[in-house]
């Protein structure tokens, strides 16, 4: 029964679209951490201006980093639940249940 399930197109199909959205997802969140890091290693002058007394840019751009990780989490799980779950649980009911 293993064997079927893991040759199943649907199967096949779900794992697919599974590691399509964890791979964009990944890349965007790699762009947006490394582009910071490479900020400060490379344009500090930028990070270093003033917006509003004390803030300089820099402190927006960490906390937004951390914000669109967030946001990259929450696309996932949101993702996750209308069409991942979904899917999973169509295919456990046709194989009968034994996935």
């Amino acid at each position: 029964m293993k064997e079927e399930i893991l040759n199943s197109k649907e199967f096949k199909n779900l794992v697919k679209s599974k590691n399509c959205i964890s791979l964009i997802l990944t890349v965007l969140e790699l762009i947006v951490y490394f582009g910071f890091i490479l900020l400060i290693a490379y344009n500090r002058e930028l990070l270093n201006q003033k917006i509003y007394g004390p803030v300089t840019v820099g402190i927006p751009l960490g906390i937004g980093v951390i914000v669109l990780s967030w946001i990259f989490t929450g696309i996932y799980i949101f993702w996750s639940n209308k069409k991942y779950d979904q899917k999973i649980s169509a295919l456990k009911e046709k194989l009968g249940g034994q996935l």
